[in-house]
């Protein structure tokens, strides 16, 4: 068995302009290091699973972790998977649904900040989530995730979306 490491997501979209366009969820990552980045510090609702797990059932878990919230109900879209620049694969699903950013509960995650000072700090996972035109998601997206938006392009204007993991 392979130790490299796999997360599993699930990306929101909801339609927009009368069904002209769409709009995903989006989460910007937590903590000290993201704090004061906008471009490429944004994620799909994501988070890591082992070999034990059922991808579709982590994507559904980390997204109540991080939103704070479940999932909304519906079809789930098989967007693929991704290789990200550290190595790691995500694979990642679509849902059509709308919850509201502002009812975000997000989980923390707890580390020594600042670093040497042997404090320890809690930060939420995900400090704020929002709705993105596929135009924002590109600019916001870490590089490794910006695939699966063009994925769902694909998808909501008629085309094929990649089969699932």
């Amino acid at each position: 068995m392979s130790s490299q490491k796999r997360s599993a997501g699930l990306l929101l979209f909801r339609s927009v302009d009368g069904g002209a366009g769409f709009e995903v969820f989006l989460g910007h990552m937590g903590g000290p290091f993201w704090a004061a980045r906008e471009a490429a510090a944004w994620t799909v609702p994501k988070g890591e699973y082992g070999p034990g797990e059922e991808p579709e059932a982590a994507a559904r878990r980390e997204f109540e972790e991080e939103f704070g919230r479940p999932a909304p109900d519906g079809d789930w879209v098989p967007l693929g998977e991704s290789r990200q620049t550290g190595g790691k694969t995500v694979v990642v699903w679509a849902l059509e649904g709308d919850v509201d950013p502002a009812r975000a509960e997000p989980g923390t995650f707890t580390m020594e900040w600042p670093r040497g000072s042997g404090v320890q700090r809690e930060f939420p996972e995900i400090d704020r989530f929002a709705w993105c035109t596929p135009e924002e998601a590109a600019e916001r997206l870490v590089a490794g995730q910006r695939v699966f938006v063009d994925r769902l392009r694909d998808h909501v204007s008629g085309g094929q979306a990649p089969d699932g993991p």
